[in-house]
């Protein structure tokens, strides 16, 4: 008798194996991918049958070419949010570093390449007194980086009098049009960020520790990891990212905007959490958050194909922010709630023996 009932088990799984479909769609649906998969394929569907030309290849490389500079910014915010950190401080950063390094560049007289190092700084050093406030002085991340949105926002406007820096030199502002084989060549440098924060946070120690520090933080202090060195860095890599992503476009405008980067910081996180990074820390993965950035983008996009006014698109940016997070509250109730099953059905299966 229990020899026939283990041999259904095998045979099941033996059935599943031979049939390739099944065993694609039960690997697809357990990937943490899958819902932002799932949502963007329905998202496009929906709006190309109200609008054809969103699918033109046109519209497809805009929306990606407007994707990098998100996309860049969400791997470093990805990171800021799996350590159960924030930072709302991002989109004065960008303004702020594209600034400087635009002045660097015209005010200045440094050649381009020590320019755009200079902006880098600028989003570096950002990044260390976000991470001093935060580590050294034990503040609430929300509060410190609020704080700092302020201050390097008022910094944009005491430097510029809301004047725009332009004319910018030919040999900087055709840095962001370069296409290789018809692909903008900011798509290929997100990617490669992105590629580069995947294996960060899959194969490297550092990456281990930021998981460990944003799903126990007490339990990631006995296991050896250093807190504060690991809060710091990520810090300072948000910091540099989105610097690098608001040199970017100021290239790409030909001018340092004072009122670049505005809104930035909830598209980024938005993207991110909706792309299934936990906005409570300790969840998520650097390929779903880079397609969050592309569904973002995607959204904004569609809602000029659409012609819906531009007016909405705050609206439709806090609407999509509050569901994705429900939708984060609801995976983590569901993984909770599991793992209490097994528990108890682990308890059960030991008390019987």
């Amino acid at each position: 008798m229990s020899s026939n009932s283990n041999k259904v088990p095998a045979q099941k799984t033996a059935a599943k194996r031979h049939n390739p479909f099944k065993f694609f769609v039960d690997w697809f649906l357990r990937r943490p991918e899958s819902g932002i998969v799932l949502i963007l394929a329905v998202f496009t569907v929906f709006v190309t049958c109200v609008n054809k030309d969103f699918i033109d290849p046109k519209n497809i490389v805009n929306i990606l070419r407007a994707s990098g500079f998100t996309m860049i910014s969400v791997v470093g915010m990805s990171m800021v949010l799996i350590i159960g950190g924030l930072d709302l401080s991002i989109g004065s950063i960008y303004a702020l570093s594209a600034l400087v390094c635009a002045m660097a560049i015209t005010d200045w007289g440094l050649p381009v390449p020590l320019g755009i190092l200079v902006g880098l700084a600028v989003g570096l050093f950002c990044g260390v007194i976000n991470g001093f406030l935060i580590v050294k002085t034990d503040m609430p991340p929300m509060i410190a980086t609020l704080g700092m949105q302020y201050a390097l926002r008022g910094a944009v406007s005491v430097l510029t009098k809301g004047v725009p820096i332009y004319p910018l030199p030919d040999s900087f502002v055709e840095l962001e049009p370069h296409k290789i084989f018809g692909i903008p060549i900011i798509v290929i440098i997100a990617i490669l960020i992105a590629i580069v924060g995947h294996i960060a946070l899959a194969r490297t120690y550092f990456g281990r520790s930021i998981y460990a520090l944003g799903g126990n933080q007490e339990a990631a202090r006995i296991s050896g990891i250093n807190i504060r060195r690991t809060k710091m860095l990520v810090y300072m890599i948000m910091g540099v990212l989105v610097a690098f992503a608001g040199i970017m476009t100021a290239s790409r405008l030909g001018s340092a905007e004072p009122s670049t980067g505005t809104g930035l910081e909830m598209k980024v996180i938005c993207g991110a959490v909706i792309g299934g990074i936990s906005i409570s820390g300790g969840m998520g993965t650097m390929l779903g958050a880079a397609l969050g950035a592309v569904f973002m983008e995607a959204l904004t996009n569609s809602l000029t194909v659409m012609k819906i006014s531009v007016y909405w698109q705050n609206v439709v940016f806090g609407i999509v922010m509050i569901l994705s997070v429900l939708l984060d509250q609801y995976k983590r109730s569901l993984i909770q709630r599991r793992s209490i099953k097994n528990t108890e059905l682990e308890k059960t299966a030991a008390g019987k023996q």
